[in-house]
């Protein structure tokens, strides 16, 4: 699967309108994920030059999930559905509540 810098900032900025709905300054939403209100601020508006592993502490801690689809069979995989499940979906962001935005 290719991820295109177009992709990368509408996850920013999904990241922050999910953010600003649960009323979290990057501060709290900061001590909420594990990762520094910098770290926010940049995924937010710059998420290409952010880590992957930050990225998916964020997504976590806002109650988000990302997936990767498409991958060979592999280990772990969810063979049914053939894919590989990381809490992370790259296709679209999903809230808590299973809604799509």
């Amino acid at each position: 699967m290719k991820i295109e810098t177009s992709d990368l900032l509408e996850l920013g900025k999904a990241l922050a309108v999910e953010r600003k709905r649960q009323k979290l300054s990057r501060e709290e939403a900061a001590s909420v994920c594990g990762v520094s209100a910098s770290f926010i601020r940049d995924a937010e508006s710059d998420p290409q030059n952010c880590s992957l592993g930050k990225l998916v502490r964020l997504v976590s801690g806002l109650g988000l999930s990302l997936s990767v689809s498409g991958w060979p069979q592999a280990q772990g995989q969810d063979h049914a559905a053939g894919r590989v499940d990381f809490g992370v979906l790259a296709e679209r962001i999903v809230p808590a509540t299973g809604e799509a935005s």
